[in-house]
C-alpha cells in the first residue's frame, strides 16, 4: 500500500510509504462524522426536511457518507478497488451538497444567502475523492 518514495532520505522514505493513512484518516473523520450526525438531533427526517429531500434519499446520503469513510480505511488494509468504491460513493454526495446548498459561495463564512457556508470544502473533498478514485491504493 502506498506509493514508494524516492526522496533520497531513508527515514523520510520509510515513513512516506504510510503517509496515505493521513488522507484516509481525514476522509474517515469527515464522512463518518457527517454521516452519523445526520442520525442525531432531528434525525434523517430533519435532514430530509432541511434539504427538501425524500426520506429515502436523505437516508442514502447518510449511509453513503458512513460507508465511504469506512471503505476508504478498509481499502488501505485490503485492495485498491475497495478504496475506489469508497471514493466513488462520495462523488454524488459532494456534487449534491455543492449544487443544492453551497453553489455560488466561495467564502467559507456563512451568509444570509448561504447559512451553511461555502462550497470551498466540498469542492476540495470532491477533488480528493476523484484523485483517490483514479489512484486507488497508490496515492
Amino acid at each position: 500500500m502506498g506509493a514508494p518514495m524516492n526522496s533520497g532520505d531513508e527515514s523520510l522514505d520509510a515513513v512516506g510509504r504510510h503517509a496515505h493513512w493521513f488522507v484516509r484518516a481525514a476522509f474517515l473523520s469527515v464522512f463518518l462524522y457527517t454521516g452519523i450526525d445526520k442520525f442525531m438531533g432531528s434525525g434523517i427526517d430533519g435532514f430530509a426536511a432541511v434539504m427538501e429531500l425524500p426520506y429515502l434519499m436523505a437516508l442514502l446520503v447518510a449511509l453513503a457518507e458512513i460507508g465511504a469513510g469506512a471503505l476508504i480505511v478498509l481499502g488501505g488494509l485490503t485492495n485498491g478497488w475497495i478504496t475506489r468504491l469508497g471514493a466513488v460513493m462520495t462523488v454524488p454526495v459532494m456534487l449534491g451538497a455543492i449544487v443544492m446548498e453551497h453553489w455560488g459561495q466561495w467564502h467559507f463564512m456563512a451568509t444570509p444567502t448561504h447559512p451553511l457556508g461555502s462550497m470551498m470544502f466540498q469542492v476540495t473533498l470532491l477533488l480528493v475523492a476523484l484523485y483517490i478514485l483514479v489512484r486507488g491504493n497508490e496515492f
